[in-house]
């Protein structure tokens, strides 16, 4: 069996790239998306990303951890990613264009193992993640996660 194809997702956001990068990378932003869950991040090459939450009895969960790959404002940001306790990485991939009066969002998350778990509901994810995100920047407020 193959790798998994990659994930590919293109949205426009009608903000400029700067506001739409903060929504990728605040604390604020993702606690609104992720319906609470913690960002801990490292913004440079080599540094830890991590989205930790309540788990069983309140104790803290890692949601999803990475290292972060690349870091360039407003343009490219670029991670390893896995989800709670696995060791199968992929990777995940958002670059931002500015436009006349939005921006291009393209997010690719690729280099899946042949068994990693993650990949189905990744899938369903992403879709859920960047539509909150579109709403959030544009609107100001989201819906609740499913």
């Amino acid at each position: 069996m193959d790798s998994p194809a990659p994930l590919s997702y293109v949205i426009y956001i009608a903000a400029p790239p700067e506001k739409v990068w903060d929504g990728f990378v605040s604390a604020e932003s993702n606690r609104i998306i992720f319906a609470g869950a913690e960002l801990d991040a490292d913004w440079k090459p080599g540094g830890s990303i991590a989205w930790v939450g309540p788990g069983p009895e309140s104790k803290p969960v890692k949601y999803v951890h990475g290292e972060v790959l690349r870091f360039e404002p407003p343009k490219v940001l670029q991670y390893t990613f896995a989800m709670g306790n696995s060791d199968n990485t992929s990777r995940a991939t958002v670059e931002l264009v500015p436009e006349t009066e939005a921006t291009k969002v393209t997010v690719t998350h690729d280099q899946w193992s042949k068994n990693d778990s993650a990949y189905t509901a990744t899938a369903d994810g992403w879709p859920r993640i960047l539509s909150r995100l579109k709403t959030l920047i544009e609107t100001g407020k989201t819906f609740k996660p499913h």
